[in-house]
């Protein structure tokens, strides 16, 4: 089934607010927005001022996981203070899902790798999600958007290890490549499963470098800036940004692109469409 993914080439804080006010959907309850608080030392992350006044609008609790490699985010403490250090506690609500144990375990049992996803077990105090994207190239996935940002953006610091290692955590830096990106597709599908839906997808294609908002050490963008996009559907928005970049005329895509597709980055999408979560298939609609 075909789905609507609304895209306006308008990049500012306000367009995203008024994207978000396109899509024909209420999120109930408890609110969590998922977004990316940036490596320390990271330039291209979108920062609190851009995702502010959607933020505002929603009004829901911004939530975010402790990373499983060394570095600002691997421990609940160091990871508060950068969230301050960015202004993310400044500015709103923030709860890091796995600050406290024990994981909340989803079960995944159509998963083709893997079973079961660790995920913060605060999760459990939250009816919906509004994901907030920075689409962009990463070192590993090929890839970032939505369907990065429900798996192991989602995934307490123990989950993340153990999608990365194709459910082997002590395999982390070395599962079968294929593998851990087709962990990540069933690890986002157990998130979409735990809120029924009720989910809603903000990809913002903007400081495209090919490295991801984890690396401390980052490259410069290498394309121009190129929109917003929403929709109800993960692997429709990731599938349209990707075919955005395909069929741009920018001199930087190349480099874009050899990330993308040196890592296999569309096997993810390709795999999340068979776990039937979604659809690559979609309606672009174009804003002004």
């Amino acid at each position: 089934m075909s789905a609507t993914v609304y895209f306006s080439p308008v990049i500012t804080p306000e367009k995203v607010l008024d994207m978000f006010r396109l899509v024909d959907k209420t999120l109930p309850g408890n609110i969590a927005i998922k977004l990316h608080s940036g490596e320390k030392g990271n330039q291209n992350f979108l920062g609190p001022e851009f995702w502010k006044p959607v933020i505002d609008y929603v009004g829901g609790t911004v939530v975010e996981c402790n990373t499983a490699y060394d570095g600002a985010r691997n421990t609940t403490e160091k990871h508060r203070k950068l969230m301050d250090e960015h202004g993310w506690s400044r500015c709103f609500t923030v709860d890091l899902l796995d600050a406290e144990g024990p994981d909340l375990e989803l079960d995944i049992p159509n998963g083709k790798v893997i079973q079961k996803n660790f995920v913060g077990k605060d999760l459990k105090n939250y009816d919906s999600m509004l994901v907030l994207s920075h689409f962009k190239g990463h070192p590993m996935g090929g890839y970032g958007g939505a369907l990065k940002q429900l798996s192991i953006g989602v995934a307490s610091s123990y989950g993340k290890a153990y999608i990365h290692g194709a459910g082997v955590p002590e395999d982390i830096w070395t599962a079968e490549h294929d593998s851990f990106l087709e962990s990540m597709a069933d690890a986002a599908s157990s998130v979409v499963n735990f809120f029924h839906g009720n989910m809603i997808f903000i990809n913002v294609m903007k400081n495209m470098s090919v490295d991801c908002d984890c690396c401390a050490v980052a490259e410069d963008p290498c394309m121009a800036d190129m929109g917003i996009l929403v929709s109800t559907d993960p692997i429709a928005i990731d599938q349209a940004c990707i075919d955005l970049v395909y069929s741009c005329d920018d001199p930087g895509k190349a480099h874009f692109l050899e990330r993308v597709e040196s890592r296999n980055g569309v096997h993810t999408i390709e795999a999340a469409a068979a776990l039937g979560f979604g659809s690559r298939e979609y309606t672009l609609v174009k804003v002004d």
